[in-house]
Formats: structure tokens, C-alpha cells, sequence
């Protein structure tokens, strides 16, 4: 359980840091023989800055120790 909550925390830290990531795709628009057009393409994939938060929240929350009651026998 530990080793999940240390990954959330650390995936939450990532998230707050890195709004995104960008790559390119590269797209056939055309295919005429030997000749071909192709069109490049940068996607950007992103996520909310609240998400990185609760991850982060989740993996502290999973670290924290629990305080219950114990049964005595």
C-alpha cells in the first residue's frame, strides 16, 4: 500500500509540474504513385492542475497512519 501511495505522490508532483506533453503525428493526406503528401501534425495532450492536486492529496492521505481503536483480548 505503501509503494501505491509513494507513486501517487510522486505522479501528483509530476502532474503539478508538467502541465502536458506535445508530440507529432505524422498524416497521409495524399497518395498519387510515387508521389505522396504528408502532413505533420502536433497533438498536445494536457490535463487540469486540480488532477496533479488530488493525486498528490490521495498518496498523502494512503501515507498517513490510522488511528483506530484497538480491541484488547
Amino acid at each position: 500500500m505503501k509503494i501505491i501511495a509513494i507513486l501517487l505522490l510522486a505522479v501528483g508532483i509530476l502532474m503539478l509540474v508538467f502541465r502536458g506533453f506535445t508530440f507529432t503525428r505524422e498524416k497521409k493526406v495524399a497518395d498519387l504513385g510515387p508521389i505522396g503528401i504528408n502532413k505533420k501534425e502536433n497533438k498536445t495532450i494536457g490535463w487540469p492542475v486540480y488532477a496533479g492536486a488530488i493525486a498528490m492529496a490521495a498518496g498523502v492521505f494512503m501515507l498517513l497512519p490510522v488511528r483506530g481503536k484497538r480491541k484488547i483480548n
